[in-house]
């Protein structure tokens, strides 16, 4: 039951988050921070872009670096998901440790939705 609720937990977190702020907008006639027009939905894009263009900045490497070095800087998250939950298939089949194994697992499922948590949520947002 545990696992269960860390694992929903979050998951659900941004659901209930959009519910609320849905709620919210119905009460208050969507008197929201929103764009009221063309102008204001244009400034706030291009405020969107030079916030990307700065976050890209930041992820830049400063000074010459190789490009492997490059390459494995860009996808040590990932590398380390699939660590992850390669430990937790190994511990779940191979550990009779069950502390150790539930940990593996609550550890795989942060693993899990932070590959696809996000994507999920946003197709089912668009239905």
């Amino acid at each position: 039951m545990t696992i269960l609720l860390t694992t929903l937990l979050p998951a659900l977190l941004p659901v209930v988050g959009d519910g609320l702020r849905g709620l919210f907008s119905k009460f208050t006639n969507n008197a929201s921070a929103d764009p009221q027009n063309v102008d204001e939905k244009i400034q706030l894009m291009e405020a969107d872009v030079a916030k990307l263009r700065a976050l890209a900045d930041l992820g830049k490497p400063s000074g010459n670096a190789s490009q492997w070095v490059t390459d494995l800087r860009e996808s040590s998250r990932y590398i380390a998901v699939i660590a992850v939950l390669s430990n937790a298939a190994f511990q779940s089949a191979y550990n009779d440790d069950q502390a150790i194994v539930l940990l593996s697992l609550e550890l795989a499922s942060s693993a899990f939705f932070f590959l696809f948590g996000d994507r999920v949520y946003v197709h089912l947002r668009r239905k």
